[in-house]
């Protein structure tokens, strides 16, 4: 008979990053279900300015995991990764001049990183 146990989650997140959701979902999707180390070996060589971010995150959501004396860090998976659209940088848009005195409008645009990472569970192996 098989003990269940719950799989407890660990989360990290960067709130106001100064990039867009659309190109960080870019690496979001490369790591998401990954295991950690899989996923930090990703990160450190990709060349995508998302990568850099998404790196810390991840290292800080491992850091909190192995808070927990119940874990073992070496079988964590990337369960959840996302990349959520933030507000405009000051709230608002920025302006650009444009042709014949016109104003061309341009938005900063800011993304919520989270990475969520939970121990890997073995369904029951029989040797």
């Amino acid at each position: 008979m098989a003990t269940t146990q719950e799989a407890t989650a660990f989360v990290a997140k960067h709130r106001y990053a100064r990039l867009t959701a659309r190109k960080a979902r870019l690496i979001a999707d490369v790591i998401r279900g990954a295991s950690a180390n899989r996923a930090l070996e990703e990160l450190e060589f990709s060349p995508k300015r998302a990568a850099a971010f998404y790196l810390r995150v991840l290292r800080s959501a491992i850091a909190n995991a192995s808070q927990d004396a119940n874990v073992d860090v070496n079988r964590l998976v990337v369960s959840d990764c996302r990349a959520d659209d933030g507000p405009l940088l000051n709230n608002r848009m920025r302006w650009r001049p444009g042709p014949q005195g016109r104003a061309m409008p341009y938005r900063k645009r800011t993304s919520h990183l989270t990475v969520v990472v939970s121990e890997h569970q073995d369904m029951g192996e029989d040797v």
